[in-house]
């Protein structure tokens, strides 16, 4: 049991910051016209914060399933790289139901931490990891829904912004120990903003992600290449 406790408490902040920002999608749902109950279940069946107020809005304006796909499959499609990517890290204990519990709860945040272990990821760290964020994704859309009409839209706004501390603090103690890390980051978020700020493409966050991803991960192989026999 000490790989899923030790899942638990490395799952405790990011269960912290997604209460707050599902937060804010719970209250956004009820507006949108669904039922409390109908935004907690899309919580609990999709885990993906940009693809679930992405759907919502489609849901609130009458889209069509067609638009629907298209939108979580562009906004989403970053999390077939990081399961591919984190597939590669995993014991090999780690079966196929496994596998696939990984793919639907992997989070940009559970893969920043679950890459990061030193060592293989085990089937009970990854269950640990990922069991806290998964309920305070549910629970905090869940006392969004439930208080809609008691906070100011400024306050639920506001709320997001426990989502990019998450990420500093993800970030900053791999910055600290290798200088590749620094590197990596830098150069997607140079991209990052290039690709928000320029007046002649548009590209959607989801396309954005992968473009930076990929760019920024080629930038480190190429400059930091691992040796053969650390690899092993």
């Amino acid at each position: 049991m000490n790989g899923f406790v030790k899942g638990l408490r490395d799952g405790i902040p990011i269960a912290l910051g997604y209460l707050a920002v599902s937060f804010s999608f719970g209250i956004l749902g009820v507006k949108y016209g669904l039922s409390v109950g109908e935004t907690v279940i899309i919580s609990m069946t999709n885990l993906t914060s940009a693809g679930q107020f992405a759907g919502v809005g489609i849901i609130a304006a009458g889209g069509s399933y067609i638009e629907m796909f298209i939108s979580q499959l562009v906004i989403n499609l970053r999390y077939s790289l990081m399961s591919i990517s984190l597939s590669q890290k995993v014991d090999k204990d780690f079966g196929t139901p496994a596998r696939l519990a990984l793919g639907f709860a992997v989070t940009d945040e559970i893969f920043a931490v679950a890459s990061g272990q030193k060592e293989e990821v085990s089937k009970k760290y990854f269950l640990g990891l990922a069991t806290l964020p998964y309920f305070g994704w549910a629970v905090g859309t869940l006392l969004g829904g439930l208080s809609h009409n008691l906070l100011p839209q400024r306050i639920c706004t506001a709320l997001g912004v426990a989502l990019y501390g998450m990420f500093v603090a993800i970030v900053v103690p791999a910055v600290k120990k290798a200088r590749s890390v620094a590197v990596v980051a830098a150069v997607a978020a140079v991209l990052s903003c290039l690709l928000y700020w320029q007046p002649w493409l548009d590209i959607s966050s989801g396309f954005s992600v992968i473009i930076c991803a990929v760019a920024a991960s080629a930038v480190g192989a190429a400059v930091f290449p691992v040796a053969e026999e650390e690899r092993s």
